[in-house]
């Protein structure tokens, strides 16, 4: 018999060499994930060949393992680290098994790192390490945690670092996606990718195939009643414009770049109507959002988050995108009207806004353009604006959403949602975002002035909302992405976290920005009068610090060191005492809504009833008489009182009572129909006939135009920075005409000054984030977790002198502080000293057993060697001017006065009995 001759091995792939050497000649290629590429199969290899010599067939050289392409990378990967290399691959890797046909499992990352190289796969789920001290190449097999690994390609270190290869494959669209380091994917044939491209229409077709999509497509337009922006039809081959792009100040949109066969493009064109209106942040953000949800960006997705301040009128700039989408769309087939991009849009709001947007549509688009259907009742059917054709713009709150969701699915369906104060569906389980989600539209906008008011799994959750998978799942958001950005942040963070955590904050915020706009109340500053922030720290009275020291001095205080659950109501109980200690006397307790459990009873036991019978032991109170006595008796001015305690807010009534000023009030018990009429009332009267307006901040802070008042007092702080900023936008908004004074009162020492120091590093997350600024330090250390319920009596101002700053409260701004400061202060914060140590910050303890001596002696080292973590921590207050009150009684009066703009304020520090001891003033516009 003759036998077939023999046939060598093709050594050609590291495909066909398993990990023991064999080669595995029959693997199907169909079934296998990477082949070796056309460009690779061309190169001709320059290197010795081995070539086996067999009789009567021809001679097959072998082709060596790929060798590294980029050699930047191969250089990168052969730095030294910890005593060995370092490198970063795209791998493949699959479970050992003894099947013929192998195919690969998934892809993952190697790291190497130290001797070791460390896998994991796309998610960021640690798979296992093994010992590697040498450089991979493309091909390499590795054996690691019981699974066969192969090199696909060599990454960069920056892509590492950034965790892009942990970000949704398709998150990005090629052309404004990051730089590829992977192998080029093979070409598809024709008919081949024409059947991928079918697959993943088919894919996208619906997001829940119980919904119906709109049917506007089918319905023919019907122009408005008032016509006088739109443009005749010409009889040309070119499709008209509704709206002239050649006139003056046009808002042009941008025109797709793939346009279907046998359609055309038209210029979609804003009507001048609202153009006229529109600053040029608005054109801007206009544009922004309609590039956002006609996938216009390079992101997949149609889905955006307008996260401008407060007052820069995110309303206007959605009414001009809906009634450019309602109208109009930039695709064409023939000369007649296209039909419009959307047929029914919703808005969705807290309660308190839904009276305010129905008065911003028509304000700005009158009564007879847009059909506006305000669901704020249960008798209302929503068939009237489903099925009907009368109405465009649905306006609900979120709370009512949730009944009538299922109802909204039928008819012609929802082509957009509006998420207004959008930060609310900053959970999985919030049933308000589920109900949207379950409107089958891809379509979704979030406003928020405070897109990050807690932490980035908030963040996550709002961007997952608004363009779902980008940041794929949440379990790998929050260990590639979140982790490595608050280790960073740590005080006591290494040099290599905070190097990969900036790195990870950096990619995060460069991806975000395309779907995410963000501007500050800055430049409002050429449209609105100027805004005076003055922070006001009060001494405490006797009664207070008595008070304070009573509670302090509970068993149940070691309890509150053990976690912050235990440590609330010890919290709560403090933020009283800041107030005023009479809000802890048994009468205000059991009137108040929430019930006082075993820990506050014990907390108050102790606490001698004289000290809780009258509010005049309050300092906060004490400042609040002066400053209100001085506007109402030298201006005509108006003032909002603001607190987020219903209680605190009855004695603020009970102020102004004794006082006899009118006033009006908005609480949680105030109801919806009847707000928006307290705020215009307030608005339109003069001085003399409604002088003050208690509002609450969780139950009114949002969205209400208080502009009529020129002045506003924030009474009390919270930990959410963001609850604090919209309270205090109410009045520095369109349409004020004064200049505006906020005052924040703080008890000097005791738990407010804590808290707002949190506020001030929180607001560094965001900034870092949202702005693509440098991060600043989010906790505090273990020592300042302890100092929190300390009171402080002894030194001046403890933000001041945690700062480092070498003012010495003489009110100087930063720069001339700068100038001021000698050589090696200003040095004292280079990278070289960062591992020095640094002068601890002094521990706050009880007055009476204050060494004055020593106190004063390290708080002047500290201020000779203020270290750049801890100035860096809450940098943002070097923008403030710093006085200390008590330098107005010793150095010459014009030169403090001169730090003072406001003549109310300088009267109150001036008086003789003046409770207040430091003051941070910043000056906007």
């Amino acid at each position: 018999m003759i036998g077939k001759p023999f046939r060598p091995p093709l050594l050609r792939k590291a495909e066909n060499v398993s990990v023991s050497g064999v080669a595995d000649v029959g693997e199907h290629q169909a079934k296998r994930r990477r082949i070796s590429t056309e460009q690779e199969d061309s190169e001709k290899p320059t290197g010795p060949q081995l070539v086996f010599k067999v009789p009567g067939i021809s001679s097959l050289p072998r082709k060596p393992l790929s060798p590294v392409k980029n050699p930047t990378v191969a250089a990168q990967a052969s730095q030294p680290l910890d005593g060995g290399v370092e490198g970063y691959y795209n791998v493949l890797w699959r479970k050992y098994t003894n099947k013929k046909h192998k195919t690969w499992d998934g892809d993952g990352v190697l790291h190497v790192s130290g001797g070791y190289a460390y896998l994991q796969d796309i998610s960021g789920r640690d798979m296992g390490r093994t010992a590697c001290n040498s450089s991979l190449l493309s091909g390499s097999p590795l054996s690691i945690g019981g699974r066969e690994v192969q090199v696909d390609s060599v990454m960069s270190k920056a892509d590492f670092m950034a965790g892009r290869p942990f970000l949704t494959t398709n998150s990005v669209k090629p052309e404004l996606g990051a730089k590829q380091t992977s192998l080029p994917k093979p070409q598809l044939k024709p008919e081949t990718k024409e059947k991928v491209l079918l697959k993943k229409e088919e894919a996208k077709k619906t997001l829940n195939v119980q919904a119906p999509r709109s049917v506007a497509s089918q319905i023919p337009f019907k122009g408005p009643l008032l016509a006088s922006t739109i443009l005749p039809r010409k009889e040309t081959k070119e499709p008209t414009p509704r709206h002239d792009p050649t006139a003056p100040h046009a808002i042009i949109m941008k025109r797709p770049k793939i346009v279907p066969k046998g359609k055309q493009i038209v210029d979609v064109v804003v009507d001048p109507i609202l153009t006229k209106h529109l600053r040029e942040h608005q054109r801007e953000g206009v544009k922004f959002m309609y590039e956002c949800v006609m996938g216009l960006r390079g992101f997949d997705g149609q889905g955006a988050i307008l996260a401008d301040e407060m007052g820069l009128g995110k309303t206007l700039q959605t009414i001009a995108l809906l009634w450019t989408l309602l109208k109009q769309n930039p695709i064409t087939e023939g000369l007649a009207d296209p039909p419009p991009v959307i047929k029914k849009a919703l808005i969705v709001c807290p309660v308190t806004l839904i009276n305010n947007w129905r008065k911003e549509f028509r304000k700005w688009l009158g009564g007879d353009r847009i059909g506006v259907y305000v669901f704020d009742d249960n008798k209302k059917r929503i068939s009237d604006f489903t099925k009907g054709k009368s109405y465009n713009v649905m306006i609900i709150g979120y709370e009512k959403l949730r009944t009538v969701a299922d109802e909204l699915k039928k008819g012609h369906g929802i082509d957009i949602v509006i998420a207004d104060e959008g930060h609310r569906l900053k959970t999985a389980k919030n049933k308000s975002a589920q109900a949207i989600k379950s409107l089958n539209t891809s379509r979704r906008v979030i406003l928020s002035g405070t897109p990050i008011q807690n932490d980035l799994s908030e963040f996550f959750m709002m961007v997952d909302f608004v363009n779902p998978d980008l940041l794929g799942s949440f379990k790998t958001f929050t260990k590639e992405f979140e982790m490595p950005i608050v280790k960073s942040r740590q005080p006591e963070a290494l040099k290599k976290d905070i190097k990969k955590g900036e790195a990870r904050s950096e990619e995060l915020g460069l991806l975000t920005s395309m779907f995410i706009l963000r501007r500050t109340a800055d430049i409002l500053s050429r449209y609105l009068p100027s805004k005076t922030e003055y922070v006001l720290l009060c001494r405490p009275t006797v009664a207070q610090a008595a008070t304070y020291q009573h509670v302090l001095a509970c068993p149940a205080l070691e309890a509150a060191f053990g976690s912050y659950e235990a440590s609330l109501p010890l919290i709560t109980v403090l933020k009283k005492v800041c107030n005023s200690p009479s809000l802890l006397a048994s009468k205000t307790l059991s009137d108040s809504a929430a019930p006082v459990n075993s820990t506050t009873a014990s907390l108050l036991a102790n606490i001698p009833p004289q000290l809780l019978r009258t509010s005049a032991g309050s300092t906060k109170l004490r400042a609040l008489d002066q400053l209100l006595h001085i506007l109402k008796t030298t201006t005509e001015e108006k003032v909002v009182l603001v607190s987020n305690y219903t209680t605190t807010l009855d004695l603020l009534q009970n102020l102004l009572a004794s006082l006899g000023y009118v006033y009006l009030r908005l609480d949680g018990s105030t109801p919806s129909t009847k707000r928006q009429d307290l705020v215009d009332t307030f608005n339109r009267s003069p001085s003399s006939n409604c002088f003050a307006f208690l509002l609450s901040a969780k139950s009114g802070g949002v969205g209400l135009n208080l502009i009529g008042a020129s002045r506003l007092v924030l009474f009390d702080v919270d930990w959410n920075p963001a609850t604090d900023l919209q309270a205090m936008a109410r009045i520095h908004r369109d349409g004020q005409k004064r200049p505006c004074v906020i005052y924040r009162f703080l008890m000097a020492g005791g738990i407010d000054e804590k808290i707002w120091q949190r506020q001030v590093t929180k607001l560094g997350l965001a900034s870092n984030i949202m702005d693509q600024k440098g991060g600043t330090t989010n906790n505090f250390s273990k020592e300042e977790l302890k100092d929190l319920f300390r009171l402080d009596e002894g030194l001046s101002c403890q933000t001041h002198d945690l700062l480092g700053c070498a003012c010495e409260g003489r009110g100087l701004p930063d720069s001339a502080v700068d100038d001021a400061m000698p050589i090696e202060i200003l040095n004292s914060g280079d990278e070289e000293d960062e591992d020095q140590d640094l002068p601890e910050i002094p521990i706050l303890i009880q007055a009476n057993k204050v060494n004055m001596e020593e106190q004063e002696r390290k708080i002047k080292e500290r201020r000779i060697s203020p270290s750049k973590k801890g100035r860096k921590k809450m940098e943002s207050l070097m923008a403030y001017s710093h006085i200390d009150t008590s330098r107005f009684a010793t150095e010459n009066d014009e030169d403090m006065e001169a730090m003072i703009h406001d003549e109310v304020l300088l009267n109150v520090l001036k008086d003789e009995g003046n409770p207040i001891s430091f003051v941070f003033a910043k000056t906007s516009g």
